[in-house]
């Protein structure tokens, strides 16, 4: 499941401001701002968490599984 600190760090990575961000995913921006304050699987619905992920895929970012790196957890990084 998507988190709080890949959804920061992926919004930084597109220099994105949450405002942006809840419009590409047509969601409000006290939603985007509630799913960023947790470093954890946000307290939203899961529908909520796949718009705000398309939104920043459509974007140009990969969101990577914990299994996806040698070392670390879960992260982010830009498509090529």
């Amino acid at each position: 499941m998507l988190t709080g600190k890949q959804i920061r760090a992926a919004r930084a990575l597109l220099g994105w401001t949450s405002s942006q961000l809840a419009e590409a995913a047509s969601v409000s921006y006290a939603t985007v701002s509630r799913t960023e304050q947790t470093d954890d699987v946000p307290p939203v619905r899961a529908t909520i968490l796949a718009a705000i992920q398309g939104a920043l895929e459509r974007g140009g970012v990969v969101f990577l599984d914990p299994g996806d790196t040698r070392t670390g957890g879960a992260g982010v990084r830009m498509r090529e």
